[in-house]
């Protein structure tokens, strides 16, 4: 397997990821700005599916008292991902665990050090496609983390429920048509789902959606004003600029609060 070394967060990140497998992205950074920093001490956050760990670093590297666990499934990219935290220097606060979110025990997972309902939040970025609906990708690595079985959505969710706290909260990006999917998943698991669309331009439909949802919750659905990605000219806006270059959380970099009380 080949690898490239690619920066994030204008170079703040340098992440190592396959050449031909799915490649981290804008999807992956957009999540972990939509972290919140919590005041009061440390608090835990638990990347699901977490690849090579972009999604878990970036949020380790801006919010210094969250304390990362990363899972994945695939050997390969576990493998990545401790080279990642130890290249970045974030040992301290991440750790990885290897395991199949869909088949792991609540033994095993105690037997890693990871402790079901422990967590203040946990993010996601499952893959987009269904298999069997579309061509799948040439390279085993890459067709697994763009389409998983059909109704696997609700076991994704499923196991951030499971490993939420009481109060906590689940943040998935996603591509906006599973919105519909994703709402009945997360349906008596977590409530107060909130709806936040990415708009790549002006006047066009959001492509990508990120859902949050806090456990034990039954406030209503809210459906946010989107975020705007690129310009007309294709640069990107200076609220997407201070997500991607700066490493700031969406609350800062667009200049509005996604939830009361999110400072960062």
């Amino acid at each position: 397997m080949t690898v490239s070394d690619d920066a994030f967060l204008g170079g703040r990140l340098q992440i190592l990821q396959p050449r031909q497998a799915y490649r981290a992205g804008l999807d992956a950074v957009m999540l972990a700005a939509a972290v919140s920093e919590r005041v009061g001490g440390p608090f835990r956050v638990l990347d699901v599916g977490a690849g090579v760990g972009t999604a878990g670093l970036a949020v380790a590297w801006r919010c210094r008292q969250a304390e990362v666990v990363l899972i994945e499934r695939e050997p390969d990219l576990v493998r990545l991902a401790r080279e990642n935290i130890a290249r970045n220097g974030l040992g301290e606060r991440v750790s990885i665990v290897e395991a199949d979110l869909l088949q792991v025990s609540t033994a095993a997972l105690a037997a890693a050090g990871v402790g079901e309902a422990t967590f203040d939040q946990v993010i996601a970025n499952p893959p987009y496609h269904t298999e069997g609906a579309g061509t799948a990708a040439r390279h085993a690595l890459k067709a697994a983390a763009h389409a998983m079985p059909e109704a696997a959505l609700d076991d994704w969710c499923r196991f951030l429920a499971r490993m939420a706290r009481p109060g906590g909260e689940a943040l998935i990006v996603h591509k906006t048509a599973a919105l519909p999917e994703l709402i009945q998943a997360l349906k008596g698991r977590f409530g107060g789902l909130s709806a936040l669309p990415l708009h790549s331009h002006a006047g066009e439909p959001a492509g990508r959606i990120i859902l949050k949802g806090t456990k034990g919750s039954r406030a209503p659905f809210r459906l946010e004003s989107g975020l705007l990605l690129h310009e007309e000219d294709e640069r990107f806006t200076a609220g997407a600029e201070g997500v991607l270059r700066l490493g700031q959380s969406l609350a800062v970099a667009y200049g509005r609060a996604w939830e009361a009380g999110a400072v960062s």
